[in-house]
C-alpha cells in the first residue's frame, strides 16, 4: 500500500478541503499521513508556504490544490 504524506498546518481551510478530496479519491489504495509543518522546524521552512502539498515516496504531487491525475499516477505506480 502506497503512503500519502499531506503537509498542512491546522485552521487552514485549503487543507482540510484538499484532505477531503484526497480521501474521497484514494479510498482504501492509500495510507494517508498528516504533517503539521508547523510542529517542526524544517517542514515550516520547507513546506511552510506551499501548503498543503502532498507528496509520495519522497516527490510532491501537488499544492494548493488537488492534482487528481499526479496521485492517480503515483498509487499506480505509473509515474
Amino acid at each position: 500500500m502506497q503512503v500519502i504524506d499531506v503537509y498542512s498546518r491546522r485552521g487552514c481551510h485549503l487543507c482540510e478541503i484538499l484532505l477531503e478530496q484526497l480521501i474521497e479519491l484514494t479510498g482504501t489504495k492509500a495510507k494517508i499521513l498528516v504533517h503539521d509543518v508547523d510542529t517542526r522546524d524544517d517542514w515550516r521552512e520547507r513546506y511552510g508556504d506551499l501548503v498543503p502539498l502532498v507528496a509520495c515516496q519522497g516527490r510532491v504531487l501537488c499544492h494548493y490544490k488537488l492534482d487528481t491525475e499526479a496521485v492517480t499516477t503515483a498509487l499506480a505506480g505509473t509515474e
